[in-house]
């Protein structure tokens, strides 16, 4: 870790040089080794991913039941390379979602630890299970510590994080505290406090929590930061303290980045993870596009014909994981696309996802059929319109949407036919509205926000 980070010691009377516990030397020696891998040429990074990828399959394929019959007794993974690897066949959400106990090692290597589920929350319909580990759990920590040494945050200040809380205790109008940032930080280095909320909580209040806290760091759901930055501009609440917004769990894109700016002047820093395989990729630290974490997952993006979409092109997301031998997943589709983008200046070696576009049924089609993005962004000029809090699309015709908005009040016919045309305008087609007040549009699971879904 950089500089910004005061070590935390495990032996009394030696505040410097810090002498860690065991699990934080652990989790130090593999940052170390991260950051040493970072600036390897690309395809020395894919070859140290093979050597690793040789140790998964042949694993899977002698204590993995679905893989033992997928790959059948004679095979050999040392004949698995980067020319050859994409005739093994991709694992669909469904195949996990309905054989998760087939899936599973009967043999868990005892060094990785306990083992336990992690179920993700269902928010495309279909809740999928697989098995972590002590070994995968350090892992996602690492992955999480490298975050903050990309992008130097000075763990000692105060951390202020709006998330789905699923403790009926956690929920109340004053949120949690605590004295440290969490498990990837507290045993490593010295930290701040830390203060979390619900994200169910109404937007003004979350604001003045947000004026009293005054935290350095604010992490949260896109969708949710857009309205607090709305919020905080039209009733002038300045965040002195406020050096940098972190997203999560929702597609961050270039509207969000200038609003965050013109509201509080800090920049936005994004992730992407899924719950079945850790992090994905981190935002790199001199640009707004993404390093695939090539330590944790092998991560594809190929297009309709399951071959490597170029620098530009969009296509479906598969990953495997490099550490979950309780399921190793391979080849597996999570239902996202991704742009693939260009070497990064920078000069790490990681693979670079320009954009992470969202869920497959995020597409909109147009009546000739076309799909495509409907790339509404994170839009100031939407609450000049009306006063909307929060608004979704559901395409349930080729020529119908349903609106469904949470607003402090109805529109008046004025903003409804304002707010007509703003939404044609931004998708492309005098699409037939239909518009539904609802109380919220937050996934009652994990209180993410699907700006656009289509039901075709």
């Amino acid at each position: 870790m950089k500089s910004d980070a005061c070590y935390r010691s495990a032996l009394p009377g030696m505040a410097w040089p810090a002498v860690p516990t065991p699990v934080a030397a652990n989790k130090l020696a593999l940052l170390f080794q991260m950051e040493q891998n970072q600036w390897l040429p690309p395809e020395e990074i894919a070859a140290r991913q093979f050597d690793q990828l040789h140790e998964i399959l042949g694993f899977a394929a002698r204590t993995v039941p679905h893989y033992r019959r997928l790959l059948g007794a004679d095979f050999s993974p040392g004949d698995v390379d980067p020319r050859n690897w994409r005739e093994l066949p991709l694992l669909s959400r469904k195949a996990l979602h309905e054989s998760s106990s087939e899936l599973r090692s009967e043999d868990m290597p005892k060094a990785h630890g306990r083992s336990f589920p992690i179920r993700t929350s269902g928010s495309t319909g279909m809740v999928v299970e697989v098995q972590g580990t002590d070994l995968t759990s350090l892992f996602w920590q690492v992955f999480c510590l490298r975050d903050h040494t990309w992008h130097r945050r000075d763990l000692r200040q105060t951390l202020c994080s709006i998330r789905y809380q699923r403790e009926p205790a956690l929920k109340g109008p004053t949120g949690s505290a605590a004295k440290g940032w969490g498990p990837a930080t507290d045993d490593v280095a010295i930290t701040g406090p830390s203060v979390n909320y619900d994200i169910l909580l109404g937007v003004s209040h979350l604001a003045e929590r947000l004026r009293l806290d005054r935290p350095a760091y604010l992490l949260s759901h896109p969708s949710l930061i857009s309205g607090l930055a709305t919020h905080c501009r039209e009733h002038e609440i300045v965040l002195p303290d406020l050096r940098e917004v972190r997203t999560m769990g929702e597609s961050a894109d270039d509207s969000l980045r200038e609003l965050c700016r013109t509201a509080w002047d800090v920049p936005v820093v994004d992730m992407y993870s899924c719950q079945e395989a850790g992090y994905l990729a981190l935002q790199c630290p001199d640009h707004p596009h993404y390093h695939v974490q090539s330590e944790n997952v092998l991560l594809e993006v190929v297009d309709d014909h399951g071959l490597p979409c170029a620098p530009g092109a969009v296509g479906r997301v598969l990953v495997t994981s490099l550490n979950n031998f309780a399921t190793p997943l391979i080849r597996y589709e999570i239902g996202d696309y991704a742009e693939v983008g260009a070497a990064c200046s920078c000069g790490r070696g990681l693979p670079v996802l320009k954009r992470i576009m969202g869920r497959y049924r995020n597409l909109l089609t147009l009546p000739d059929g076309t799909r495509r993005w409907p790339r509404l962004g994170y839009e100031s000029r939407l609450q000049e319109v009306a006063p909307i809090e929060l608004m979704q699309m559901v395409q349930t015709g080729v020529e119908e949407i349903s609106v469904r908005l949470v607003t402090a009040r109805a529109l008046d016919t004025t903003e409804t036919r304002a707010l007509t045309a703003f939404i044609q305008d931004k998708l492309g087609h005098p699409f037939r509205l239909s518009f539904d007040y609802v109380d919220t549009i937050r996934n009652p699971a994990n209180g993410k926000i699907e700006q656009f879904i289509s039901l075709l």
